[in-house]
């Protein structure tokens, strides 16, 4: 199941040290497996507000993706981006090649009828 590196970076300033991140990233990337999806200029915004601009890295799974984020490499460069960078970072799992939402749709439904029988007082 692939897994992913999201960030929202709220603020982006050009300093030398972020450019040396970007020189920098990719090596660390690379014995992961991980590989850029999104580097984002700022999205199009189609509903709600979306301050700054998104990355989205891609890795084979969550565990190549928290030990890329672990790595003594990427720790080494790490601080180049996020001391002059205000933003967060979420490592997510993926969904399958097979995921339906319909099927999410079933399970929350259950587990609301669940929750609502619960609720109701016995007689």
């Amino acid at each position: 199941m692939p897994a992913y590196g999201f960030a929202h970076l709220r603020s982006r300033r050009n300093h030398s040290d972020v450019i040396e991140y970007l020189e920098r990233i990719q090596e660390t990337l690379d014995p992961f497996s991980g590989r850029f999806v999104i580097h984002g200029p700022p999205a199009e915004v189609v509903e709600g507000a979306w301050p700054g601009s998104m990355v989205l890295i891609e890795f084979p799974g969550l565990a190549e993706a928290r030990a890329w984020y672990d790595s003594p490499a990427y720790r080494t460069i790490l601080h180049l981006r996020t001391d002059h960078i205000e933003g967060d970072l979420l490592l997510i799992e993926g969904v399958g090649p097979n995921y339906h939402p319909a099927e999410r749709a079933r399970k929350l439904r259950a587990e609301a009828d669940r929750a609502d029988r619960a609720d109701r007082p016995t007689t």
